[in-house]
């Protein structure tokens, strides 16, 4: 794959866990498909995957189910 940020092959795509919000309007979406570079070291996501995130985004009660995880705070 070629990486749109430096141009160069080798990118790759990696399924990662991003979080959006805090406290209790935080939100974690599982599995989403990014664009890895090993040359420029960017990450970046196409508009279909940024399309789908603002999806989930606006209908979490219909599309997450809720868990419940230990949270930490780092000091």
């Amino acid at each position: 794959m070629t990486c749109d940020v430096c141009g160069k092959e080798g990118a790759r795509q990696r399924y990662l866990t991003r979080s959006y919000g805090k406290g209790e309007s935080l939100l974690v979406i599982e599995n989403v498909p990014v664009i890895c570079c090993p040359h420029c070291g960017e990450r970046y996501m196409t508009a279909q995957t940024l399309d789908q995130i603002e999806h989930i985004k606006r209908s979490p009660e219909n599309l997450a189910t809720k868990r419940f995880v230990p949270v930490a705070v780092f000091k």
